[in-house]
């Protein structure tokens, strides 16, 4: 459906009054953290005052999970209220975009001044998106990634690149800085002003690779450089599809000193991120716009940061599908901590909720704020179906059981209440509720043959690419 078909769709009260509450949304997406690497989320050592400064004012999203764990997918998915498998956006090659309208185009429809700061990366040009304001956004030049194939699988050439991505450069953050910048001089200078309500999206590109940081950040860890507590030798990383991404991304001649650093080096990029919220919490204040604002910290996907002998994301490991999500004023409970799985799209629809909009019927996602703190019978979905693995795969997370159903490979099912580093696979000792959760999967797609339509696009876009 195009994008003038689908906002013809919209019922008239998407597009009309409002109700009366009406607040303004100030979003910080970051880029590849794992949540379990800050304070709110437990963590001993890394520093993020001011996530935990956000997280005693709101709510911590115990369990929130990315639509897919990749970053055009995942940001894709979260602008345009559509699954991935929907939009066929499955990996990072863009050769084919998509035309369908993004929240910021719904917003500005009904009022709702909506702005985007920083990486776009989604399944369009910037320029197509319709948001209120589109400022400094980072394209993903095309095509974008082409190593696409799944069988035979591509690989990498880079890995030993990457694994060198670590320690102390000049102006590690720079391209960072000044989107925050304009973040702060956008607080400062309109959002007084301003008229109706709004949400401001900063997007940056950090904790991602490389793991490159300041002299101060890199000395903060240097009793930190730790190794991952199960590594290549452990159980989690005999999968099919595990080895599948090891060889795709080239990692497994990572040696224990390489790995040490870029665990030390992600740790300061955590605490970078952390700072900027500091940042635009303190603008945000000296606007006059806190107490009517709506704060929100989270990311496009985690890092799997050496366990089981994985990097970055393309996994359905917790490590990789998780992302911190953390919520502070008009509408959440100070101190609170919800147990119930949730997801991007949940986000998403929270942001129309406190801006008083409607978010169109189709789109996926409930409100964050109504949010009950223990649904154990709420179903949340992800999936990866983009290049490194020979084919899709479909995570569903219901209470404390999480099934990754593997469309080549053997099934995988975690109680994460038990085992949540996932070490034990139950999926042949418990099949009853290996059936359920795969009835709960198939409510939503048929992996099978999702599974199929990703491979003929896939294929459409190799003949694309000339190969």
């Amino acid at each position: 459906m195009q994008r003038r078909e689908f906002l013809q769709t919209l019922p008239a009260a998407a597009l009309g009054a409002a109700p009366a509450a009406r607040h303004n949304v100030l979003l910080l997406l970051s880029d590849e953290h794992n949540p379990l690497y800050s304070e709110p989320y437990g963590h001993p050592f890394v520093a993020t005052p001011n996530m935990a400064k956000l997280a005693r004012r709101g709510t911590v999203f115990q369990n929130a999970y990315c639509p897919s764990p990749l970053c055009l997918p995942s940001r894709s998915s979260f602008l345009s209220g559509r699954r991935v498998f929907d939009l066929q956006t499955y990996g990072n090659c863009n050769v084919f975009p998509v035309d369908t309208p993004s929240y910021g185009h719904v917003l500005d429809e009904q009022g709702v001044h909506s702005v985007h700061i920083g990486k776009t990366d989604v399944y369009n040009q910037a320029s197509t998106l319709g948001f209120s304001e589109m400022i400094a956004p980072g394209d993903r030049a095309r095509p974008g990634d082409t190593l696409v194939s799944r069988i035979p699988l591509d690989v990498q050439k880079d890995g030993a690149h990457r694994g060198a991505g670590y320690g102390v450069t000049a102006n590690p953050f720079g391209g960072d800085l000044k989107k925050v910048d304009l973040a702060l001089e956008w607080l400062a200078r309109k959002a007084p002003s301003m008229t109706k309500p709004w949400t401001l999206a900063v997007n940056l590109l950090k904790p991602h690779f490389p793991h490159n940081v300041t002299p101060e950040l890199w000395a903060q860890y240097a009793q930190h450089a730790d190794l991952p507590k199960y590594g290549v030798n452990s159980v989690g990383a005999k999968h099919p599809y595990t080895e599948d991404l090891r060889k795709f991304f080239a990692t497994d001649n990572y040696d224990a000193e390489t790995i040490r650093c870029l665990r030390r080096g992600y740790y300061g990029c955590v605490t970078f991120v952390d700072q900027q919220l500091g940042r635009l919490v303190e603008a945000l204040e000296k606007s006059g716009q806190a107490e009517n604002t709506v704060v929100i910290y989270t990311s496009d996907h985690g890092e799997m940061l050496g366990k089981f002998g994985l990097w970055w994301k393309r996994s359905l490991y917790e490590d990789s599908a998780r992302i911190p999500m953390i919520a502070a004023g008009p509408g959440f409970r100070a101190g609170a901590r919800v147990q119930t799985p949730v997801d991007l799209h949940d986000l998403r629809a929270s942001m129309f909720q406190a801006t008083g909009a409607k978010q169109p019927a189709a789109w996926c996602g409930q409100p964050l704020q109504s949010m009950p703190a223990g649904d154990d019978g709420r179903v949340v979905f992800s999936e990866f179906q983009g290049g490194g693995t020979r084919a899709s795969a479909f995570l569903v997370r219901q209470g404390r059981w999480k099934l990754i159903y593997n469309c080549a490979a053997p099934h995988q099912l975690f109680d994460l209440e038990k085992d949540p580093d996932e070490l034990s696979n139950l999926a042949m000792s418990q099949p009853k509720i290996v059936r359920r959760l795969e009835q709960e999967l198939r409510r939503i797609c048929d992996p099978q043959q999702e599974n199929r339509r990703a491979e003929d696009y896939t294929q459409r876009q190799l003949r694309a690419l000339g190969r």
